[in-house]
């Protein structure tokens, strides 16, 4: 009798600390994407239709003209490891809840001091630091569940998507990148010891980003005087006087590039050496 007792008791113990595990109606997801010099982290919990209307003026879910914490759950939070732009206003970096406040053909996106709230209990207009009105694209396909991504991405552009049913909104997002750069260029180029690497890096910076070809051209010679036989450094040193105006140039170095990368039995260097003559 005691050991049924015992046995008994076991049982009712068990069944006291036993839990059920089941799946969230609105599973969370964190969105970490390189952006810049820096990242965009995104928290943001997922609702999905289930046969139910997004958005319009009888929905549950996202009504117009209503906040909306982007997502289900926690407000969204959104955050930037660097001052980026959103819109016309600059933003500092850290932490931001994103809200927003749908309609029919343009939407409201905030961003919001208050990152921590449920949902938009808290949210409250003083706090805000974005305000700013997008269009609201329209989708063929419909996406069942709510989606936030990070697209469209440059080196100092990029765009926050939100995409549910069949609507699509596109956040702009800018960086400044270039003082940065210009600092560490000005910093690994000193001294005597500098590496052929480094100067091309900053003779791409100069022609790619900053559309400076003087100082471009300065960084390749550069370049090209650690290594004569890098092939690539002709191509570009030819790239940055074609558009220096220097065809003659341009065209001397081209024909280097192919000499240079024909011993090495490089032929797509050989193809875009000979394609940049055909372009002066």
């Amino acid at each position: 009798m005691k050991k049924i007792l015992v046995a008994l008791v076991t049982i009712l113990g068990l069944s006291a600390n036993a839990q059920i595990k089941m799946p969230a109606p609105s599973p969370t997801q964190t969105i970490s994407q390189d952006f810049g010099l820096g990242k965009i982290d995104i928290v943001y919990s997922r609702p999905s239709l289930k046969g139910r209307a997004a958005f319009g003026n009888s929905s549950l879910l996202a009504p117009n003209g209503i906040v909306w914490r982007t997502g289900a759950n926690g407000a969204t939070k959104i955050t930037f490891s660097d001052p980026v732009t959103i819109g016309n206003t600059l933003l500092a970096a850290g932490s931001y809840g994103l809200f927003t406040i749908p309609g029919e053909k343009e939407w409201t996106i905030i961003f919001n001091s208050n990152s921590k709230g449920w949902g938009s209990f808290d949210y409250k207009v003083a706090e805000d630091v974005v305000r700013l009105k997008v269009v609201a694209d329209k989708t063929s396909n419909s996406t069942e569940t709510f989606a936030i991504g990070v697209d469209n991405i440059t080196a100092e552009s990029a765009t926050i998507s939100l995409k549910w049913a069949n609507t699509l909104v596109n956040i702009p997002v800018k960086t400044d990148i270039k003082p940065t750069v210009r600092k560490q260029i000005d910093e690994a180029t000193k001294g005597s010891n500098v590496t052929t690497g480094v100067y091309q890096s900053a003779a791409n910076f100069y022609y790619e980003m900053d559309k400076d070809y003087n100082k471009a051209l300065a960084f390749v010679d550069k370049a090209i005087a650690t290594n004569g036989k890098a092939y690539w450094l002709f191509l570009l040193k030819a790239k940055i006087q074609k558009d220096l105006g220097d065809k003659k140039g341009a065209k001397l170095s081209a024909e280097t590039c192919s000499k240079l990368a024909e011993a090495e039995k490089n032929a797509d260097y050989i193809r875009s050496a000979n394609d940049l003559i055909a372009s002066l």
